[in-house]
């Protein structure tokens, strides 16, 4: 029969307490004192062994699961048997555009930007080197300017921060073990370059690279697989020279480099300078650098949490892109550390269908420049779904579409019941409100459950009675100004049938006819109209709402300006407000702005004394 063990019983006290029991039981100890300090020592060294044993094999069953395991060696170890790597420490990088102006009459048709040249940036003060991976080559434009340019032809070049650093291993006999292990926890692995001479004088090299951006394999393959080993730092592993390629052969000479990264706190950096000059004829010539996208993408290792979600769904995935998971799980494993999420959708789910394609929403991590979004969407199609994706099948991206929730919220208010004023408490829900959106919105997928949230706030103080909260949907627009112009607003949900005493629609202010106006829906009706502050109709018909679409038309509206923003605020009721739940590429967000807490005064549990 199976017996289900509590954590209480591998209490120290409670072991010895039956220890005593069951031996007291027993007609040979009937007369013993096992309060005695001899049997007392005894009892507690036989408690103590029972309770160490007890949580070692606590402790050790746990860290034979994935999901249950609490020490980063085992989570990892899971990891690689699902074939998951984790993501090492992630150089940041920026984009510059780096040029020189040569003033000598005798120039060169090229000059090189050498790889491993070095800028300096400061940023949260503190200072930062970032340095080229590659070689760079500039033309003369004919006038003495040298613009460097990258592989694609473009002036953006890429640059990583860390300190570069080089460990060399030689390759003994075969008949041993080779074990490879570079000793540094900071390793960036996406910045390592493995180079094998054939001995230890030799000047030229063969480059192995990372086995996961292989295609095919075969006995000539030359790739080598990195992985955490258990005390944080990485371990280098090369073919068998059969079904994972190649493999160095005795007396061979590794040499591996590689970026030891700083990770987060380098980001957000936007000046620099190049800590070198080039020389041209004797002569030295200092670099023009412009940045061109601040620098990003910096993180630390991936967090145990990470690993246990990631990992069974990469696993699921198995190498190829057949459903939305698979696209999913392949591009969050390969480039976490610059999106915040993905969301994915086959082309026949989509609206309108579109069939041969997959959709993929990226939301990038706050701060990322429109060059690195551009050159990571190219890098996902050219490295990852051109080859592991159905043929015929296209992958379309689409950036995340933010609907912002306006929350009104009002609770019942008992002063008697504490010493904080309504004020005061009006701030603390707000501040739970905003608290609460941060861990539950802002991603794909993400559902807002106004009772979750309304729990919360009731189980802030014991003041608080009861609380109510209105919900309404919010997307923005940019009018053009002064124009007649059609828009097309779409919602995350369907919206509120008309009736005749709320407004379901309704918009911020902007300037129309010389006056300040918004837009709301007649009253029992879907039209749309354009009114005064004063309430007096100004356009009666600019338009309409579908509730089952959740899409609001707008027709012939040409504001003369927006009040206070470019931005123009049309705001929704849901049909369900207690549960919003966002379809494909839509996230939810809040808008502070036009949330807020307001208590009202209630003292209907207060007693009276007469």
């Amino acid at each position: 029969m199976a017996t289900t063990i509590k954590s209480t019983d591998l209490d120290f006290d409670t072991i010895k307490t039956r220890l005593k029991t069951d031996l007291k039981a027993k007609s040979e100890f009937a007369d013993y004192d096992f309060d005695a300090a001899g049997l007392s020592n005894i009892l507690d060294v036989l408690a103590y062994n029972t309770h160490i044993n007890g949580l070692l094999a606590n402790f050790t069953l746990n860290e034979a699961f994935l999901n249950t395991a609490q020490l980063r060696s085992s989570v990892v170890s899971h990891a690689e048997t699902l074939g998951y790597t984790p993501r090492s420490k992630t150089s940041s990088t920026a984009t510059l555009n780096v040029s020189v102006i040569v003033s000598d009459s005798v120039r060169p048709a090229t000059l090189t930007l050498p790889r491993g040249t070095t800028f300096a940036t400061t940023t949260g003060g503190t200072a930062y080197t970032f340095r080229t991976l590659k070689a760079y080559d500039g033309s003369d434009n004919g006038q003495g300017t040298y613009s460097f340019l990258n592989e694609d032809g473009g002036d953006g070049l890429t640059i990583h921060e860390g300190t570069e650093k080089i460990k060399t291993f030689y390759v003994g006999e075969t008949t041993d073990l080779q074990v490879y292990v570079i000793p540094d926890v900071t390793l960036d692995t996406s910045t390592l370059f493995v180079k094998v001479y054939d001995t230890a004088s030799s000047t030229s090299f063969e480059t192995y690279t990372n086995l996961s951006e292989a295609v095919r394999i075969d006995s000539l393959s030359k790739h080598y697989q990195i992985k955490e080993v258990p005390n944080g730092n990485f371990e280098i592993i090369f073919g068998d020279g059969k079904a994972t390629g190649k493999a160095p052969s005795a007396g061979n000479k590794i040499e591996i480099s590689y970026l030891s990264a700083t990770g987060d706190v380098a980001n957000g950096a936007s000046v620099f300078s190049a800590n070198s000059t080039i020389t041209v004829n004797s002569t030295a010539y200092s670099f023009t650098v412009v940045t061109e996208s601040a620098s990003a993408g910096g993180a630390e290792k991936e967090s145990i949490d990470s690993i246990r979600i990631n990992a069974p769904i990469q696993f699921a995935s198995q190498q190829r892109l057949v459903t939305a998971e698979d696209y999913k799980s392949q591009v969050l494993s390969r480039y976490s550390n610059l999106l915040d999420d993905v969301v994915a959708w086959g082309g026949e789910e989509n609206v309108p269908p579109d069939f041969g394609s997959v959709y993929l929403g990226l939301k990038f991590a706050s701060g990322t420049s429109d060059a690195v979004k551009t050159s990571t969407k190219e890098a996902i199609k050219t490295n990852l779904t051109d080859n592991l994706a159905i043929m015929t099948i296209e992958t379309k991206f689409v950036d995340p579409v933010t609907a912002y929730l306006e929350l009104r919220t009002s609770f019942n208010f008992d002063p008697d019941l504490t010493s904080v004023t309504s004020r005061a408490t009006e701030t603390s829900v707000q501040n739970k409100i905003n608290t609460f959106a941060v861990d539950n919105l802002n991603l794909f997928g993400k559902v807002f459950r106004r009772s979750l949230l309304l729990k919360e706030i009731d189980d802030l103080d014991v003041s608080i009675l009861n609380s109510k909260i209105d919900v309404k949907l919010q997307r923005r627009i940019t009018p053009t100004i002064g124009q007649s112009l059609a828009y097309t607003i779409n919602f995350p949900s369907t919206l509120a049938t008309p009736d005749d005493v709320t407004f379901i629609i309704t918009s911020s202010r902007f300037t129309f006819n010389s006056k300040t106006c918004f837009i709301r829906n007649v009253l029992d009706s879907t039209k749309l109209e354009v009114v005064n502050i004063n309430g007096d109709t100004e356009v009666d018909n600019v338009g309409n709402y579908s509730t089952t679409d959740g899409v609001v038309e707008l027709v012939g509206f040409a504001p003369t300006a927006i009040e206070g923003s470019t931005e123009l605020k049309i705001s929704a009721t849901p049909a369900n407000q207690s549960t919003v739940r966002p379809l494909r590429n839509y996230v939810l967000t809040l808008d502070t702005d036009e949330s807020y807490a307001t208590a009202i005064i209630d003292t209907q549990d207060t007693k009276l004394t007469l």
